[in-house]
This record gives structure tokens, C-alpha cells and sequence, in this order.
């Protein structure tokens, strides 16, 4: 007999793993993109990404398409990839620049703020203004550009207000794109969270990133009893005198958090020896070594913020167990490659990082996918973060459904 998605959550263990069919059913998995992905605010790109008027990113999100355009103004918009005409898609790469967003079929052509400006032989009757494209709901936080797919957008002012002054210091206005990878981790996509929420595995599996980041289970979750303790509060206020927010500030019950986290001693940024990855700061940072601001928000993105550069980490699940993993390198807007920094050196741990993660979810789903698989227990050390993020997932999926179930009662 198969288990619906209430009775899994209502026979969930907590403090352990879930059980398999959360990892490998078509079903939740369409659940899970209705309720969280359709539904909540997603990170989509920097903004840096797009560095003049026409130029435009590709996202696609489950069954959703969408442009991310610069117009004319200099402001980022966002729109269904979808011509108001008979709906083929406007924009075919996952990138580039334009002057128009003309459809390729009959010509339609619209205005970079999707306003209908040409449509040939339509008749006395047609009326452009009722035909603009659909827009998706835009938010530029300091930089980072998040939508909403759904009709009405729950409110992005909590994570806002509470994450504005943790990222202000970072200037992601003054940066650009030094590299960007997208590999596919044939996984399902919370797997691929739960093994970016520990470090439990770090130190047998990432050599490169185990020689900055600190291996202590304070740093990738928190503690038990949810004290903090006196080394690292001597770094947050240290952080704090010289004006980088720090403190551990979580919200959205439990979707996103902020925290700015100590690297290994003597390492100042993700490089093979600790030392920067670019000699041109990006941000107002006041201490070198002021560690990474790792900020999360489910269910889309993961990032690091350090005083010489900036990554940002974009989720995006593609099927039941496969999932995207977008990286993006972010300098200074006037560091040159070459002279201010080396993109070999710049990128190469959290390439090898990435690459390692990717064995590791497989090999998870792969173990998961077997009949005999059975739920175990979380380190309460370790793995508090995974803890944190699958009682997240839970009591999200226990409120989407909840209507459904008074209902059907």
C-alpha cells in the first residue's frame, strides 16, 4: 500500500532521516514544487549578472519559464517566458542580450518592461495595452535578485529588513561575474540541502574546502541547546565593532538565516592556502579576516559572502531525483583576472567542492532507492542543520496540505 504524504508526516520520527518515499516518489515530489517552489520566494540570480539594458537570464522553475530582463531604466524585471499571442517562448538561451523581446513565430514584439509594442494585422479592435507579458513577482535585496511564482506573493519584508544590513556591507552592487558553473546532481533536492546543512562529512570528503572551512559543528549548524559559544561570540563581536553584522539571526520559522561564521585560523578566503582569492575587495568589510556570512533561504539558495569575494548557490530541482546546482563567482566590477585575482585559483575549491557533493547526494539517493533502506538517527552534534532543514520541509508541507485535509473531513 502506498502511504499518502499526511500519513508519512503524521508517522515521522523526529530527529531522523525521512523515509524513502520523500526522496523518490513522483508524487510528493510534484507536492513538494506546488507548495514550496510555486509558492515561495526563490533566489534567481544576482543582479550583477545582468550588466547593462537587454540583457536577459533564463530560469526555469518545474513547469514555469521566466526571463529575467535589465530595461532601459537600469531596473531588473521579470516575466513568463510565454508571447501573449499563442504562447511560444520568447527568449530560447539561457542568456544573453537584446534590444526588443521579440517572439520568433509571428513577431510579436515587446518593450524591455513587457509592454506590447508591435503585433502585425490584428485587427482595428486590438488593444496592445491588454496584452503586455505576464510579469513574476521581482525583489532586488542588496544585490540578489529573488521571484515568486505565484499569484499573490507572500510578504518578502521579513527576510528583508532582517537580511539588508548582514548584506549591505557586501556591495554586490560594485560586483560582476567572474565565473559561473551549473552542474546536474542526480539527486532529489532535499538531499541536496541536507548535505549542504552539515559538515559531518567534510573532513573525509572536501580536502580542498577542509583548508578554510572550519570544521567546527558550531559553524554549519548550531548547537544543541542552541547556545552560542564564548570563541565564536568573541568573533561575532569583534565583526560587529568593526561594522559587519554577524549575530546568528534566524527567521521565516526557521526558512532563512544569517550568520557571519569564523574560517579556519589564519584562512581568509575559499583558496588551496587560505589566503585571498582576489586582492581587490568586494564590499566594506573592515576586517580581512572577518570569515564567510552564510546565509541560507529555503528552498533556492545558499551563499557566502566574504570580505574579498562573494558566492551565491541556486537550487533548482529539475525531476523526482535530479537537481541543478548553480554557482556563481562574484569579484569586484573593476578586478582584473590576471592581475587582481587568478580564476584557477578563484574557483578551483568550490569546484572540487561541488563535484565531491555531486558523488556524495547520488550515492545517498542510490541507498535510498533500495527497499531496504531505513530511516537512521541525526548526530545531535553534527547534524543539527539537517535537523533544522527536514523540520522546516515538514511543518511546510504539514500546512499546505492541512487545508486540504479539514476539507476532505
Amino acid at each position: 500500500m502506498t502511504l499518502s504524504l499526511s500519513d508519512l508526516l503524521a508517522r515521522r520520527k523526529p530527529g531522523y532521516a525521512l523515509e524513502g518515499a520523500f526522496y523518490r516518489d513522483a508524487d510528493i515530489f510534484q507536492q513538494d514544487m506546488d507548495a514550496i517552489f510555486y509558492k515561495s520566494w526563490l533566489f534567481a540570480i544576482p543582479a550583477a549578472e545582468l550588466t547593462k539594458p537587454g540583457a536577459y537570464s533564463r530560469v526555469k522553475i518545474g513547469a514555469y519559464d521566466v526571463i529575467l530582463v535589465k530595461g532601459a531604466d537600469g531596473e531588473i524585471r521579470g516575466f513568463h517566458n510565454s508571447c501573449r499571442h499563442r504562447g511560444s517562448i520568447l527568449c530560447k538561451s539561457r542568456g544573453g542580450q537584446v534590444a526588443k523581446l521579440v517572439c520568433a513565430y509571428h513577431q510579436w514584439t515587446y518593450e524591455l518592461d513587457g509592454s506590447l509594442l508591435w503585433a502585425r494585422e490584428m485587427g482595428p479592435d486590438f488593444d496592445p495595452s491588454q496584452h503586455s507579458l505576464r510579469p513574476v513577482h521581482l525583489r532586488n535585496l542588496a544585490g540578489l535578485i529573488y521571484i515568486c511564482l505565484a499569484d499573490e506573493a507572500p510578504d518578502f519584508e521579513p527576510f528583508a529588513s532582517l537580511g539588508h544590513p548582514y548584506l549591505d556591507v557586501h556591495d554586490l552592487s560594485s560586483a560582476k561575474v567572474a565565473h559561473q558553473s551549473s552542474i546536474i546532481e542526480k539527486a532529489n533536492w532535499k538531499l541536496v540541502w541536507e548535505n549542504n546543512r552539515e559538515c559531518y562529512h567534510c573532513a573525509g570528503s572536501h580536502p580542498a574546502l577542509c583548508n578554510s572551512f572550519s570544521l567546527d559543528p558550531e559553524i554549519a549548524g548550531v548547537n544543541p541547546d542552541g547556545s552560542i559559544s564564548p570563541k565564536l561570540q568573541a568573533h561575532f563581536d569583534r565583526c560587529e565593532a568593526a561594522g559587519a553584522p554577524a549575530q546568528f539571526a534566524l527567521g521565516g520559522a526557521g526558512q532563512f538565516r544569517f550568520a557571519r561564521m569564523p574560517l579556519q585560523e589564519r584562512a581568509v578566503s575559499y583558496t588551496m592556502d587560505g589566503k585571498v582569492a582576489s586582492h581587490r575587495p568586494l564590499g566594506r568589510v573592515g576586517l580581512p579576516d572577518a570569515g564567510s556570512l552564510l546565509v541560507f533561504h529555503y528552498p533556492s539558495t545558499w551563499n557566502h559572502f566574504l570580505p574579498d569575494i562573494s558566492l551565491t548557490f541556486r537550487v533548482t530541482p529539475i525531476s523526482t531525483q535530479e537537481t541543478e546546482v548553480t554557482t556563481t563567482w562574484l569579484v569586484h566590477k573593476d578586478a582584473v583576472e590576471g592581475v587582481d585575482y587568478d580564476l584557477k585559483r578563484l574557483t578551483e575549491v568550490w569546484l572540487h567542492t561541488n563535484d565531491e557533493d555531486r558523488e556524495i547526494v547520488e550515492a545517498n539517493q542510490q541507498g535510498i532507492n533500495s527497499p531496504a533502506y531505513i530511516p537512521g538517527p541525526y548526530s545531535p552534534v553534527e547534524e543539527s542543520g539537517v535537523t533544522q532543514f527536514v523540520d522546516w520541509y515538514a511543518q511546510t508541507m504539514q500546512d499546505y496540505i492541512a487545508p486540504n485535509t479539514m476539507a476532505a473531513e
